[in-house]
């Protein structure tokens, strides 16, 4: 029987291409331990126990976030190997530190080894961070959603039953919460005083703002202050509260209904303005008396008296209402007046529903860009 000899050189070949598929092997190996990590950390530790285990190094790091597996690399590139990770578009997002075997280099398989690794690695860091993204968004929407559902629960869930009157409010948030408030207290004598209220900005800051001054308001409505002064503490306290909170001013109307003597209060605290319209006269637009709440300290203000016979309505509302826009047209103040003035409902939801029709339809059904809230009042006639 005849032998084939192999070549030295063959041999040495064959050998080299056994290394090369058990290094590829390898590799795919690592990459598929560090893939299967879902967290940054989680991927960091996993690439370093690797490079020191499997290729007997004495430890490995990371520079950022800092992280460290056996021996602590130096400070100085003295004895370590830096491998550079860096992202789709080039930028570094960290270093892998290799501390090597005293008085040894990094062979020429070792070099490839990590160089793939720290590839790989760099797209495992990439994914891991998108994950962890993905995470705190689905967990910021829930924060949202359970915020949303708190700031809807402080809106008045029921209209209070007044013989002869309508009443009813109505508020959408541009965002999943938003600045706008509104508000009705009854008090012990049978009146009630009510508020629409813009706090400067939108999203979660001014929605937290906002649910400070509800407390504010509820307590001091409940005080037996006159409307004037009740605005004028509100404002102090606002602007005691420091610069950020200036930055959020709120500007409100304060409303007090008699239903017995058929008379209303009203304070402007550089609000919109509201819209009275009452039979046989012109209609009439309650300006502000003063500063937003919180923009000036020990700002005084006007409390304005009015009858309120039989056929009467009153609009307040925020800028939301004012602001819709058809590409660059404004809805704007005198448009909102006349489609008040138009609508002669006498039940004030129906009111209220023509409103938002009409900012709807003039809008073309684009997204709200602002948060809109009104209250409407109306005295059945006699």
């Amino acid at each position: 029987m005849a032998f084939t000899s192999v070549s030295p050189s063959r041999e040495t070949e064959l050998i080299d291409l056994q290394q090369q598929v058990a290094r590829l092997q390898a590799l795919l190996e690592a990459t598929r331990q560090v893939h299967s990590a879902t967290s940054l950390e989680q991927v960091l530790l996993r690439v370093l126990e690797i490079v020191v285990r499997e290729l007997e190094m004495r430890g490995a790091s990371f520079t950022d976030p800092p992280l460290t597996y056996g021996v602590t690399p130096p400070a100085t590139l003295d004895g370590c190997a830096r491998f550079p990770l860096r992202d789709k578009e080039g930028t570094l997002m960290t270093e892998l530190v290799v501390a090597l075997p005293q008085n040894q280099e990094l062979s020429l398989y070792e070099e490839d080894f990590l160089e793939g690794l720290a590839l790989q690695t760099a797209v495992a860091v990439e994914n891991a961070r998108y994950h962890q993204r993905n995470l705190e968004w689905v967990r910021l929407q829930r924060d949202l959603e359970a915020a949303r559902a708190i700031q809807r629960s402080l809106l008045p869930q029921e209209m209070p039953t007044i013989r002869g009157y309508s009443i009813a409010v109505r508020s959408s948030a541009c965002y999943e919460v938003g600045g706008d408030y509104v508000d009705i207290v009854g008090l012990p004598d049978g009146s009630h005083i009510m508020v629409v209220a813009d706090v400067a900005g939108k999203g979660l800051a001014s929605a937290i703002v906002s649910t400070a001054f509800r407390s504010a308001f509820r307590a001091m409505a409940l005080s037996g202050l006159p409307l004037n002064e009740m605005a004028a503490r509100m404002n102090d306290q606002h602007y005691a509260e420091g610069p950020e909170s200036r930055r959020r001013y709120v500007t409100a109307i304060f409303l007090k209904l008699d239903a017995h003597a058929h008379t209303v209060e009203v304070v402007n605290a550089g609000h919109n303005p509201g819209f009275l319209i009452s039979p046989g006269e012109q209609m009439r637009q309650i300006d502000a008396s003063g500063t937003p709440l919180g923009l000036m300290p020990s700002m005084q203000y006007t409390t304005e008296q009015m009858d309120f016979p039989g056929g009467s309505r009153l609009l307040l509302y925020t800028d939301g209402l004012t602001e819709v826009f058809k590409d660059l047209e404004e809805f704007g103040s005198d448009r909102l007046r006349t489609t008040f003035l138009e609508c002669n409902s006498p039940e004030c939801n129906a009111i209220l529903d023509w409103l938002w029709t009409t900012l709807h339809e003039f809008s073309g059904g684009a997204p709200q860009d602002d948060d809109m809230t009104a209250l409407a009042i109306l005295r059945m006639p006699a």
